[in-house]
């Protein structure tokens, strides 16, 4: 079968499309014929050598992508949740032999059924994202009915689900972005779109319930400066995994008796019975997918370059095969 696989870590050119063997299931696990995988933040980092978060987990060769989605193949012998021709997504292995490939083999339970709405490439867009956002804005954020949520980077692969999912659950949603964004959040449903390059979120907000930092710049300063919208006892929640809280900013937090939890921490390949959410609002038509190009799998150092301008609305997807 094809996949990219990456022989020293370095630039997009690293990647290499070449024929490796097609894997076989083992009893707790499926093969998946791959149509749909996305480009996310965390395959340059891994291409690149890792972060702290990351270095010690990688080694060479390396497979690349997070995202699946596709046909089941083969099942092994103890799976029971899945006959063969479902159509399922996912997070398979992570990290592992990756996803940019034309088959994957991995833990049944790291898969859910595909959305009944979704064609191969929307679903391939959505599951690591879904899942980071589902955690931040459903299971740490708790957002509900009239909470006040702040987003940052709500544009991008986690922020446009985020907008979505608290909009779902009936929060009041405010979300940062470029101008040239502001329409596209109304349309998910943000009630307030903040122009981060000529608006301080901090001298317009208040009284937030949960800031939910989903913007791929690592910056301390919009840490602290979400602090002071913060409501008294309210959340911060942050999706950068290598990048620890500063003392300044547990000290900020403390000061207005709020917390701060990071999203996943290591989780992302256990909960995606999370999916399940994700899969009925997506069905319910509350949720969708936001893709923004589609590349073949022979144009992947292409499709990181633009994920590393970041500056993405929505997902780059990697489309493996054709959908009939």
């Amino acid at each position: 079968m094809k996949a990219i696989r990456v022989y020293a870590f370095g630039g997009p050119d690293v990647m290499q499309l070449v024929e490796v063997e097609r894997p076989v299931p083992a009893a707790d696990e499926i093969l998946v014929k791959v149509y749909a995988s996305s480009v996310n933040p965390a395959d340059y980092i891994m291409r690149e050598g890792g972060n702290d978060a990351l270095r010690a987990l990688l080694h060479l060769p390396l497979g690349l992508g997070l995202d699946v989605a596709g046909r089941v193949e083969e099942i092994g012998s103890d799976v029971t949740r899945f006959k063969k021709g479902d159509k399922v997504y996912g997070v398979p292995n992570f990290p592992g032999d990756g996803s940019y490939a034309e088959y994957v083999a991995a833990k049944a339970d790291q898969f859910w059924l595909m959305p009944q709405r979704s064609s191969f490439n929307e679903a391939g867009a959505l599951p690591s994202c879904a899942l980071i956002a589902w955690d931040g804005i459903v299971d740490l954020g708790k957002v509900g009915l009239g909470k006040r949520v702040l987003i940052h980077g709500a544009a991008g692969g986690v922020g446009n689900l985020a907008v979505q999912f608290a909009k779902a659950k009936g929060a009041y949603v405010i979300g940062t972005a470029s101008a040239h964004n502001g329409d596209f959040l109304r349309e998910l449903g943000a009630d307030e779109v903040i122009d981060y390059r000529n608006q301080r979120f901090e001298e317009l907000l208040q009284d937030i319930d949960v800031v939910f930092n989903a913007s791929p710049v690592r910056d301390e300063q919009i840490r602290l400066k979400s602090v002071d919208v913060l409501k008294v006892g309210g959340l911060f929640v942050c999706t950068h995994l290598d990048e620890p809280f500063s003392p300044a900013f547990l000290q900020a937090l403390a000061g207005r008796d709020a917390t701060a939890v990071m999203v996943g921490s290591g989780r992302i390949t256990t909960y995606s019975a999370s999916l399940d959410g994700v899969t009925q609002l997506i069905d319910d038509g509350q949720v969708k997918a936001v893709i923004s190009q589609v590349y073949p799998m022979e144009a992947v150092a292409e499709a990181h370059r633009q994920s590393e301008t970041k500056h993405v609305r929505g997902k780059l997807v990697l489309e493996i095969r054709a959908e009939s």
